[in-house]
Formats: C-alpha cells, structure tokens, sequence
C-alpha cells in the first residue's frame, strides 16, 4: 500500500528522517494527494532577502525594487549561496535593488508570478508546462550548459545498493523532489508509465523531499532506496561539494530535455521585459558577469526554441492518460 509523506523544506537529515516513518503513524495536517497519502506541513517560510547591488546607492529615490523568486531546485541555503552574486550583479546592471524571493514548492512559485507578486524566476521545466496552461507563464531565456539547453533526469541509489536499473526497485522506496519537477517526478512516472506501471503499485512508498539535494541527501543516508535528481544539481553537486553525492551513484540517464528555464508574467510591462532579456542575454560577454556564470556551471543564457520543451509535454500527455 503506497503512503506518500509530503516533506516541506527538510533540509537536515535528522529532520528527514524523523519524517521518513509509516504514514499510519502521523497525523495528517491536509487531504487532496489520494486517499493512501498523508500530508506533514513543517513548513519553514524562506527568508525573502534583499540583494542590494555594491555599487548602487541607498536613496530615497531608488527604484522598486527587482522581485526574483528561484523555485526550490535546490535547498534554501545552496540556492541562496549559488545565486547571491548573479542576484547582486543583475541589480548592479540594472541600477536597481534585487529582492530574492523563496518558497518551499514550485506551485507556491508559479502561484506568485501568476499574481504579479513577483517579476522574474527561475523554474523548474515540468512548472513552466503547468504556468503556461494556467495563465500563460512565458519563457524569456535558457541557460546553456556545456554548449546545450537541455539536462537529464538522473535515477541515483546508494552506492552500496546492488539495483542497477528501474526493474530492481520493486517493492523499494523513492524519493520525488517537488510535485511539479520534471526530472525529479514526471520522468520517473512517465518510465513506469511505459512499464504498464504507476508509483503507487511499483513502490512500496514514496516521498516528496522538495528539492534535488535534499533527495540525493535522503539516498545517501538510506532514508530512501533510491530517486530521480536533476542531472544540472547532481553534476553541479560533484563539481563543487563532491562529498554531498559522495554516498550515491547515478544507474540510470533519462533525456535530454529542456532545461529549466528563466520565466515572467505574459504581462510584464515591456521595457522591463526587455532590459531583464539584454541582461540575461549579455552577461557572460562581461568578465565580471562570466565569472559569475562559470560558478554556476552556465555558459551564458540563450533564447529559448520553440520545440525545446515538447518532449516534456508528450510526457505530461501520457501520464495523465494512465
């Protein structure tokens, strides 16, 4: 009997596995994921931290300021690490203050940018497919990496574990990272899918852990048999922080696909459309801008093709089908 624990935000793995327990035991704080799931709210309100460009003065005059909201791909303190001076150069560029914006789902993100509450994010691909349905959320740029604009789904287990593909995982228990993430549950849904199955018959439990690092965290610590990660986050992971995926090994590469894009409300006023695409589209040719770009493993930012998220789309198709 499958029994889907949603964690919000667990960042430290004793928080993780205090959750990680039957959900018979647990009192449900919330409904709407089935009747087998239960529903554990620890949320953690993320800081909203303003990012002040060095070089800009502290008037009474300035502009309002940039609302940047990046989604949960990774954990709260790695995101705001990773992304700090990317933040604080774009304010310095753009003359004016940044305010990063964080929330512990990737609909909770979505739901702002769909009410103008915030001018500019950094999603997930599998949350742009369900903004454009919603209310037309519209791509304005792609980072390339490594010369593409595409990543993968790596499926990862412990690297003392004997499983070597998909199959092996029967009766096992996974990690998904967000609801709406691409890499970390639509692929892996889709795989079964194509196998004639469905998470709920082919796991003996799931849990949703809300971001990529925290899923390769409860590998690592055997708090889950195995999960889908973003291959951007993994590889950025064994670049930087080797250690942190230092107990996981990757079985399995799932793409490419179009890789998670930088988004905005249809109706953002155009000039401020505008200037935030000739930034993003110009950084790297900056030395300052490059260096920045390098630390995040992004080459430079791009225009977005037309068909680069269609194969995502097709999977959405077929697993609502199922």
């Amino acid at each position: 009997m499958l029994q889907t624990v949603l964690l919000r935000r667990a960042c430290k793995t004793t928080v993780l596995a205090s959750l990680l327990v039957p959900a018979t035991a647990l009192v449900a704080a919330g409904c709407g994921e089935g009747p087998e799931s239960t529903r554990i709210s620890i949320t953690r309100r993320v800081e909203v931290a303003a990012v002040r460009p060095s070089r800009v003065p502290d008037t009474a005059g300035e502009p309002a300021p940039l609302r940047v909201a990046i989604a949960g791909i990774l954990s709260p303190t790695r995101t705001l690490d990773g992304y700090h001076d990317l933040l604080g150069y774009m304010g310095q560029r753009l003359n004016q203050p940044v305010r990063l914006i964080q929330r512990g789902t990737y609909a909770e993100i979505n739901g702002l940018l769909k009410d103008r509450e915030i001018d500019l994010a950094f999603v997930c691909a599998g949350a742009l497919s369900e903004g454009e349905r919603e209310f037309g959320m519209e791509a304005l740029v792609v980072p390339e990496v490594r010369g593409r604009s595409v990543y993968y789904s790596y499926l990862i287990v412990n690297r003392k574990s004997q499983s070597g593909r998909l199959e092996d995982l029967l009766g096992g228990s996974f990690a998904f990272s967000d609801p709406l993430s691409n890499t970390g549950r639509l692929v892996p849904v889709y795989q079964l899918a194509l196998r004639g199955q469905t998470p709920e018959r082919f796991f003996r439990s799931t849990v949703f852990t809300y971001s990529h690092d925290n899923s390769i965290l409860a590998v690592a610590d055997g708090l889950a048999d195995a999960a889908a990660v973003d291959s951007l986050v993994y590889d950025y992971l064994r670049a930087r922080n080797p250690e942190a995926v230092a107990e996981t090994r990757v079985i399995q590469r799932w793409g490419p696909y179009g890789i998670p894009p930088v988004v905005v409300h249809p109706n953002l006023d155009p000039e401020q459309k505008r200037a935030l695409k000739e930034f993003l589209l110009t950084i790297h040719a900056d030395p300052e801008g490059k260096a920045i770009l390098d630390r995040l493993l992004i080459d430079r930012f791009v225009l977005v093709d037309p068909g680069l998220f269609r194969s995502i789309r097709e999977m959405e198709a077929r697993v609502r089908r199922r």
